[in-house]
């Protein structure tokens, strides 16, 4: 039986995307040369979400700005703006300061190596390999997910991850061909969100069946191996909706660091972990002295790490002198980058009469 080590492997995964590679409006064309600013764009927008999803959001964003210069010209909410949806905010945030620099220190030209690809905001060890591969095709073992799960079943790599990462990567080099690397990445790629999928791949069909190891030992669907994730702790906090004398609703930025830094946010107390708040509590945080009543109902929302509960407490002020931030008329949220756990909160204030 063939060893999977061998260049039998690119030969095969090339000759498969040549036939069934997926048109993404992203990927250039056979026989044409990417174009670096798309590329980046969409290995950005494409990290923890999905192609259907960001399909949309890369079309608006061309539409807007064609060009990195264009991108690199146009205000941070703007961007914020546009990027809602697409969740993981600083990577609009870093999107955005990558593109300032590439047009303002590099005259518009992304660099065309990993390893000054890294020099720049938001660009990890994936993106950089993925772009210097794709765009430029040079040489570069791009490991994504798809790219890990397909390494573990061609070699059947039992040790789970994340622990084995080194040593799928490790595999992925090995058969990375010398020749045609922007194709072999998306190949790979291609394979395990169409056929080495997560569950149920469909091996009858792959065209490395014949060399995978896995396949052979029948325990392809049980790969890859994954440590238990560690239970969410759940954070509690309080978010006030303050109404001013024309109804307007008090809005601030958050700082740039950090969870949802950056955006728009309704005013709010610490988010403490398995604490709770009382009232009392609560307004010691807030943005004004008011009469302070609790609005019914919590808003619940899940980061990647952490669940979130928000209790809102609801008043109004005679004036907003003094108080820092944007005041937000009742028909005016769509102008501001706020993220899906404000909306929430916006939600919960109208539903129960809260309205401005």
């Amino acid at each position: 039986m063939t060893d999977a080590n061998s260049a039998q492997t690119p030969e095969l995964l090339l000759a498969w995307y040549d036939r069934h590679r997926r048109a993404m409006p992203w990927r250039a064309l056979p026989g044409k040369v990417a174009d670096p600013y798309h590329v980046w764009l969409s290995e950005i927008m494409l990290q923890q979400t999905t192609v259907a999803t960001v399909g949309p959001y890369f079309e608006c964003f061309l539409g807007l700005w064609p060009t990195v210069a264009d991108l690199a010209a146009a205000g941070l909410d703007d961007v914020l703006h546009g990027w809602q949806g697409l969740g993981y905010y600083a990577r609009a945030r870093n999107l955005h300061k990558c593109a300032i620099v590439v047009a303002t220190d590099l005259g518009g030209v992304f660099p065309d190596s990993e390893a000054d690809l890294l020099k720049l905001p938001g660009i990890g060890p994936y993106t950089a390999a993925a772009i210097a591969a794709i765009a430029f095709d040079r040489r570069a073992t791009v490991v994504d997910g798809n790219v890990e799960r397909v390494m573990a079943r061609l070699f059947a790599v039992e040790d789970p991850l994340p622990g084995s990462k080194e040593v799928l990567r490790t595999h992925a080099i090995s058969v990375t061909p010398d020749a045609r690397f922007g194709d072999y990445a998306q190949a790979t790629m291609d394979l395990g969100a169409t056929i080495c999928s997560p569950t149920k791949p469909a091996c009858a069909i792959c065209p490395l069946a014949e060399l995978c190891a896995a396949r052979r030992l029948g325990i392809a669907a049980d790969l890859p191996k994954k440590t238990p994730k560690a239970e969410r702790p759940t954070r509690r906090g309080v978010a006030f909706w303050i109404v001013g004398p024309d109804g307007a609703v008090l809005l601030r930025r958050r700082i740039e660091s950090g969870l949802l830094g950056g955006m728009m946010e309704l005013p709010s107390t610490d988010w403490v972990p398995d604490g709770t708040w009382t009232t009392a509590e609560a307004v010691k945080q807030a943005p004004a002295e008011a009469d302070w009543q609790e609005i019914g109902g919590l808003v619940r929302h899940t980061f990647t790490h952490f669940h979130l509960e928000l209790m809102v407490l609801a008043a109004r002020v005679d004036a907003t002198a003094g108080l820092d931030g944007v005041w937000c008329a009742a028909d005016g949220f769509g102008d501001y980058a706020l993220p899906t756990v404000m909306k929430k909160i916006v939600r919960l204030a109208v539903e129960f009469g809260r309205s401005p």
